[in-house]
């Protein structure tokens, strides 16, 4: 009987140990942080948005070619522009996630209706659009301190009948 409480025993505290020193996923994990950071986008909330960046974010968009660098920059030229442009903007990731360390990447569905003017003037097309495309994401200390954005632009350009 003793043998079997002393192996309960050091059971109960070897799964205590174990279930005490297995980090569960906190807040600020890399892949909750662009959970949250996309469904901020799906809020249409641009300033809950650019809460998850880091005040020295660098915002990547392949198709422009040239980074945002800043958390209100990204904030106004980038989460602002398309909101603004796109209202009823709806960002879905397709699939989960791919982390590894402090980097997130997935791919994902971009869809709307234009009915806002661009930042740089253009005007509203009122036309539909739905792109694919890929996201890679650093997370450090709980925020985005990098997002790059890959996605078929001349697609979207067409689907916007802008060229």
């Amino acid at each position: 009987m003793y043998r079997r409480q002393l192996l309960a025993a050091a059971g109960a505290l070897g799964l205590s140990t174990l279930l005490s020193s297995t980090p569960a996923f906190a807040a600020d994990d890399a892949p909750t942080v662009v959970a949250a950071y996309l469904a901020a986008w799906n809020a249409h909330d641009s300033s809950k948005a650019a809460s998850y960046f880091a005040e020295d974010v660098t915002y990547y968009d392949a198709s422009v070619g040239k980074p945002v660098n800043g958390k209100d920059a990204a904030k106004i030229g980038v989460i602002d522009n398309f909101l603004n442009a796109v209202p009823d903007a709806v960002w879905t990731m397709k699939g989960d996630p791919i982390a590894a360390s402090d980097k997130v990447s997935f791919e994902w569905e971009f869809s709307g209706t234009n009915s806002g003017a661009w930042a740089d003037g253009t005007a509203a097309t009122n036309k539909t659009f739905k792109i694919t495309g890929a996201s890679v994401f650093t997370v450090k200390d709980g925020k985005i301190s990098t997002q790059s954005d890959y996605y078929d632009a001349l697609g979207f350009y067409k689907q916007l009948g802008l060229i």
